[in-house]
């Protein structure tokens, strides 16, 4: 009998060992990267430039319960900023350097990178704006690799309540509120997933024109239709608290497991329009300008896997999407192309990057800059060149190359042109 008993004992205890050494199931997690249109610092809440703020609470949460990037430089117009990060290469290595022009149906996208060395682990789907095949919409995003794609080929809608859906290779017209529309067709897609998902979200909000969103989504009070001689602050403001409330929606609507499996990326693609833009910036040092307001974004990223909180101020780039995305999804790679992975950043504190890079090249300006943090030198294509010290003159005041140099400015602008030279060959 007492034998009996201790074997009882003895298996019960090795149960419970069993349980309590018993390791995760090892799920991967989903990701859902989030991308708002034309929103630079002065227009979220989080940063100190701007006065005047949307009403955000989830976005803020986003921001709140994870990671801000306070040095997170993207391009100045859409199309070169959506390029860079979904093929994780310069501007100049792709020939997208400014709005419209087109990616080479060659390039291997994140998504098909993802899938070839993973074993095919991920599902995945880009929703809403594209803007990187030009004006060519025969084009069927699929095509690069992508298990789905439903949204808009162009860089903006004439009417957010009236605009050309492509999907599945097809064309319709929907009259739905664009925001609403990508949110419903990503919720209906992840709905159906049964393996872990890459959403790419990529929303117009709160790119021109300045049409107002449903009642319900925001908080600017009964704006009447815009006209260009009434101030198009509210009606942007409006733009991007519809974007967060139906943002709000697409995560209230996850089960309680899945929510808790998913990271969430959440950015601003380029600097706000200059008609809205709010001191400090100047209105031409914000969209298509290389200047901070242009190219300094917003990047927030919480959720699965993020174990700090706060504000991160390693220098990070577009282009360093791709290798942080693809690592999140378990490639074992930390840099590719010109990519450098800062999903380490996630838990725990570490140097990314020394410089970060940025261009620009359309009809009238050819351009790029670097920085390391606190020198920042801006070169033309014509021999201009213009120099910042960022720690002291944050907002691009004082070109310091119009007096003359000290030692230690003059040390910086050799070393930052000798990695500018490295980069660009």
């Amino acid at each position: 009998m007492k034998k009996a008993l201790y074997i009882l004992i003895s298996i019960l205890f090795l149960g419970c060992n069993i349980n309590q050494t018993k390791k995760p199931s090892g799920k991967k997690p989903n990701i859902l990267f989030i991308i708002a249109d034309d929103m630079g610092k002065d227009a979220l809440a989080g940063f100190t430039e701007g006065t005047i703020k949307p009403h955000t609470p989830n976005i803020d949460a986003i921001r709140k319960e994870g990671l801000s990037f306070n040095n997170f430089w993207t391009y100045p117009t859409c199309s070169p900023t959506r390029a860079s990060m979904i093929t994780g290469k310069y501007g100049y290595r792709t020939d997208v350097r400014w709005a419209n022009q087109k990616l080479n149906e060659s390039e291997i996208l994140l998504q098909k990178y993802i899938n070839q060395n993973t074993n095919n682990s991920y599902a995945t789907a880009v929703v809403g704006k594209w803007h990187i095949s030009g004006y060519d919409t025969t084009i069927n995003p699929e095509k690069f690799g992508i298990d789905y794609y439903a949204g808009i080929f162009i860089g903006s809608v004439k009417d957010y309540y009236n605009w050309p859906l492509s999907e599945k290779g097809k064309q319709t017209t929907s009259t739905e509120y664009t925001t609403k529309k990508f949110t419903d067709l990503a919720f209906n897609w992840i709905n159906k997933q049964e393996k872990p998902w890459f959403m790419w979200l990529a929303y117009n909000a709160p790119h021109t024109p300045f049409h107002i969103p449903p009642a319900e989504m925001h908080s600017q009070g009964n704006l009447p239709p815009y006209t260009k001689d009434l101030d198009p602050t509210p009606y942007f403001m409006a733009s991007i608290e519809a974007m967060d409330y139906q943002i709000g929606k697409l995560l209230n609507s996850m089960p309680k497991e899945e929510r808790e499996n998913t990271i969430i990326i959440f950015m601003g693609d380029n600097g706000t329009e200059p008609v809205v833009t709010q001191t400090p910036y100047s209105k031409n040092q914000v969209k298509r300008s290389l200047h901070q307001g242009g190219i300094n974004m917003p990047l927030f990223v919480s959720g699965k896997g993020v174990k700090r909180k706060g504000i991160d101020n390693n220098l990070i780039t577009s282009t360093d999407i791709f290798a942080t995305i693809a690592e999140i999804a378990g490639v074992e790679i930390d840099e590719i192309n010109d990519s450098k992975s800062f999903k380490p950043l996630l838990s725990e504190k570490k140097l990314i990057r020394k410089y970060q890079y940025s261009e620009m090249k359309n009809e009238k300006n050819d351009a790029w800059t670097i920085s390391n943090g606190t020198y920042k030198l801006l070169v033309f294509a014509d021999g201009k060149e213009e120099m910042y010290h960022l720690i002291n003159d944050p907002y691009e005041k004082n070109n310091i190359l119009n007096s003359s140099l000290n030692t230690i400015e003059k040390k910086s602008k050799e070393e930052l042109e000798i990695e500018l030279l490295r980069i660009r060959n």
